[in-house]
């Protein structure tokens, strides 16, 4: 390897030691060398969601985090150029909220099982269904969905939006689409009734509770940390639960000597390069979309500035005031985290 790259890149490396190893890492460093020198000359913005791969979120990442962070920084980005190290959904939400800019994804193949499972014309036949309640929807959706909704959320402030939208409408009814585990968890902290639609991640719906329990029986020392998209019962079965950014935040805080978090694959990775003092039980499920980005895509979207997103005007204007609507609303006093002890009460499905 080059001794320039050498001395540009060590400083980076020092921080992914103990997930990449001294055989990947000659692979990675001369691309992340020739990333971070065309961000410079492009005025470019990298946004690495937490499933990237450490080299990837470490080594070329600016800005990193869950979605509703990633949204809040593409809104307010100086940079002429973002480059969306996740799926397509989260770069059309970069390229709504900052549509002057140029919005890179790395492979536009880089989908998301949940985006795909409700089509714009999905949530119009809601609408036609129930006009009397307010659609939230989460932000692992297309833009066509958005423009359908009339306030988005994340994992992060799911509850709080829709505990506001409710009172704002002066109604005891919300419909939340389309992610139904994510609907039934928020469906069980508050009072709100929740409709929901069939839809589900991929990787969360995978998780069981016979295996958190069995998990538990064998690393009875170890806390289990669960992303709110797993189906409930695998909730009630953890310690925490909380989007990816509360998941992080959590194993900073309480500094675990074992932790067990039941997400994607590269987000145990990713937390434990800078928590060392935590030792991870990895029993994680792969995201193939996610794992379409790579360092390669990264150079290659920068260096030829391809794989540009676009969103039709009138979709991005109105998708635009759902996500708005979701960043402007204050959830101040509101944790990032679902209570796992609260009794489940189930959201219904939409009668469309």
């Amino acid at each position: 390897m080059d001794e320039g790259v050498i001395e540009r890149t060590g400083y980076l490396y020092e921080t992914v030691r103990e997930v990449v190893s001294d055989v990947e890492w000659p692979l990675y460093a001369p691309l992340v060398d020739a990333i971070n020198r065309l961000k410079r000359e492009r005025n470019a913005i990298i946004l690495a969601h937490n499933y990237m791969t450490p080299e990837i979120f470490h080594c070329v990442g600016d800005i990193t985090g869950d979605s509703l962070k990633l949204a809040q920084v593409a809104a307010d980005a100086d940079e002429k150029v973002i480059v969306q190290a996740g799926v397509h959904f989260m770069a059309e939400t970069a390229k709504i909220l900052s549509p002057d800019k140029t919005v890179l994804i790395p492979d536009m193949k880089a989908g998301c099982s949940l985006a795909e499972s409700i089509t714009g014309e999905d949530v119009r036949a809601i609408r036609r269904a129930c006009p009397e309640y307010p659609i939230v929807t989460y932000v692992n959706t297309a833009a066509e969905v958005k423009a359908e909704s009339d306030i988005c959320c994340t994992s992060s402030n799911a509850i709080a939006v829709v505990e506001e939208i409710a009172k704002q409408r002066g109604t005891d009814t919300v419909i939340m689409i389309p992610d139904q585990f994510l609907a039934r968890n928020v469906a069980s902290q508050t009072d709100i009734r929740i409709l929901t639609w069939k839809g589900a991640c991929e990787v969360h719906e995978q998780f069981t509770r016979a295996e958190i329990e069995q998990l538990r029986a064998e690393h009875p020392e170890a806390m289990i940390i669960t992303h709110p998209e797993c189906p409930p019962e695998v909730l009630h079965v953890s310690d925490f639960s909380g989007s990816t950014g509360a998941m992080a935040a959590f194993v900073a805080e309480q500094r675990p000597a074992k932790a067990i978090l039941i997400t994607e694959c590269s987000m145990s990775d990713n937390v434990s390069a800078v928590n060392p003092g935590t030792q991870f039980i990895r029993p994680c499920n792969l995201c193939p979309h996610m794992k379409r980005i790579t360092l390669e895509g990264i150079y290659e979207a920068l260096r030829d500035m391809k794989h540009e997103v676009h969103v039709a005007p009138e979709v991005a204007r109105r998708a635009s005031q759902s996500l708005r609507a979701m960043l402007e609303l204050t959830t101040a006093g509101r944790p990032p985290f679902f209570d796992i002890l609260r009794e489940e009460k189930s959201a219904e499905f939409v009668p469309v």
